[in-house]
């Protein structure tokens, strides 16, 4: 990491901050900010996507120690699946022993709705990528990691008392399917992801929920519901909107969460 990550006090939480989730980021207290164009670990960065800053930000959150990445890197600017994962390297050097990763995804099940938060129960990687095939991340972790419960079933219990708590309407259970991008699906690939048992669609965490698990991190995902999946006339500018909107839900959430942690770390 840079010189100035090095001199950060060990974390306890690490948050992937996706589309509808960045604004978590400025209400941590006492925050160290870093850009990831600082970070040793990172690649160089490319073009940036609108929605995601590119900055770390470490500090308090619902009286957690928190490292907290405004955005990520995606497959479809070009950054290997090691790279991807770069984010979840960083977390793990600063101690981090659980890794909450959100986004904005769309609805692949015909019963979700845009605005809906899905919690995370397993997912599909169908970006033909993985994190643990570069030479440099065999070296890190170990090669062959058991992804059966890729997702925490204790985190998840959590995350489910904490949205009765903070009376935040969330559905219980979501498969998520991870796809390269950048171009949203097709009519027929959203019916090839619903026979192969997909509830929601992005181009984003599948990588760095694997390299979570290699690095023995344990994994919460939300996903924020932005459109349908093959909606007529969907573009970026809706799902930054969407996410918007429902900013101060999935703020609420997170926050909750956090709190009922303290048990568990």
């Amino acid at each position: 990491m840079s010189s100035a990550a090095d001199e950060l006090e060990p974390v306890e939480v690490a948050i992937i901050l996706g589309s509808g989730f960045s604004r978590i980021a400025e209400r941590i207290g006492s925050p160290a900010v870093i850009p990831f164009e600082d970070i040793e670990d990172f690649p160089s960065l490319r073009r940036s996507v609108l929605g995601h800053a590119g900055r770390l930000v470490v500090g308090t959150l619902g009286g957690r120690r928190v490292a907290a990445f405004q955005g990520r890197l995606h497959g479809y600017q070009g950054y290997s699946a090691f790279e991807v994962a770069a984010p979840v390297r960083v977390a793990a050097s600063l101690g981090a022993k659980v890794l909450l990763v959100t986004n904005a995804a769309g609805a692949v099940s015909a019963d979700i709705a845009p605005g809906e938060i899905v919690l995370l129960s397993d997912q599909l990687n169908l970006t033909c990528g993985n994190p643990l095939v570069d030479q440099e991340a065999l070296s890190l972790t170990p090669q062959f990691v058991s992804m059966r419960e890729a997702f925490d079933p204790e985190l998840r219990t959590i995350a489910l008392q904490s949205a009765v708590d903070a009376d935040v309407a969330m559905r219980s259970e979501g498969v998520y399917a991870g796809l390269l991008g950048p171009s949203y699906e097709t009519a027929a690939e959203v019916r090839m992801l619903r026979t192969l048992g997909a509830d929601v669609v992005g181009m984003s965490t599948v990588h760095e929920v694997i390299a979570a698990r290699a690095h023995g991190l344990r994994v919460l995902g939300l996903s924020l519901v932005t459109n349908a999946a093959a909606g007529e006339g969907l573009s970026h500018a809706d799902v930054l909107e969407m996410g918007r909107a429902n900013a101060v839900r999935a703020e609420t959430l997170v926050l909750a969460i956090l709190q009922r942690l303290s048990g568990t770390l």
